[in-house]
């Protein structure tokens, strides 16, 4: 079984981002800051910050967290988007009230969206950017080959099938409601689930030498787990797949990261 670890990645590209932190805070007095606004306490999300206050951290880039309903989110972000000191705004997901997602991620100004949520989104969605970055660091080629995306999320499929077909990548994607899902799956060279249900994809529904991206993520028993069940990577040696841990996660943050940086520098083209 070949790994596809993104954590030794993500070392790399974590260089390269403090050496472009550090030339925006010399050359331009620009401190980047990221802004995350959260309605949802929940375990799972703080573990989600804790790594996204770390990561920061490490390549001096300032992450503040707001803790708020939805009611004063809006307020919030309203007063975030005109903050020449704020340079990247998330809207941390699930919301403790869902039915709001869209009206607070579409209130942060595209400048300033760095999870490429709203519908007038100019950056890349964070996920979507790590998955591209974890295929091309070990050289697994897209193009004619069978690829299928499982599910079609705002957060992972939707954005990453867009991503994929503007590069000429004709993606499938399937979801609960599609025919045959199985079969569809198990014709694919290059899989890559994201639907957040536990254990979805089986070592049955997988072609001998697919290529397994599991980028879905829920709380089970209190951990975050992914979408491959767990017995796949210990009974299918032929396979080429994401850990358990350290896949697309670490990169997701370090892509999430690369927007913030994107953004602080526009900020000194656009004045």
């Amino acid at each position: 079984m070949k790994v596809l670890s993104g954590s030794e990645l993500a070392g790399f590209i974590k260089e390269r981002q403090a050496k472009q932190v550090r030339g925006l805070r010399q050359a331009n007095a620009i401190f980047p800051r990221l802004a995350i606004i959260r309605t949802n306490d929940s375990k799972v999300i703080d573990t989600y910050l804790r790594l996204k206050k770390a990561y920061g951290a490490d390549i001096l880039i300032d992450v503040d967290e707001y803790m708020t309903n939805e009611d004063e989110a809006v307020e919030l972000i309203q007063r975030l988007n005109v903050d020449d000191t704020v340079h990247g705004i998330i809207v941390q997901l699930p919301l403790s009230d869902i039915s709001r997602t869209d009206e607070l991620v579409d209130a942060v100004i595209p400048a300033k969206d760095v999870d490429a949520l709203g519908k007038n989104a100019t950056l890349d969605a964070a996920t979507p950017m790590a998955i591209n970055w974890l295929l091309a660091g070990y050289n697994i080629e897209l193009k004619e080959r069978k690829v299928v995306i499982v599910g079609a999320g705002r957060l992972v499929g939707a954005p990453l099938a867009c991503m994929w077909q503007k590069s000429g990548i004709l993606a499938e994607v399937v979801d609960e409601k599609t025919d045959n899902i199985e079969r569809v799956i198990k014709e694919a060279d290059i899989v890559v689930s994201a639907t957040g249900v536990p254990g979805l994809i089986t070592g049955s529904m997988l072609k001998k030498g697919a290529v397994v991206v599991d980028a879905g993520t829920a709380s089970e028993g209190g951990k975050v787990v992914g979408d491959v069940a767990a017995d796949v990577r210990l009974t299918r040696d032929d396979l080429t797949i994401t850990p358990e841990k350290g896949g697309v996660g670490p990169l997701t943050v370090c892509a999430l990261f690369d927007n913030v940086i994107r953004a602080a520098r526009n900020s000194v083209t656009n004045n």
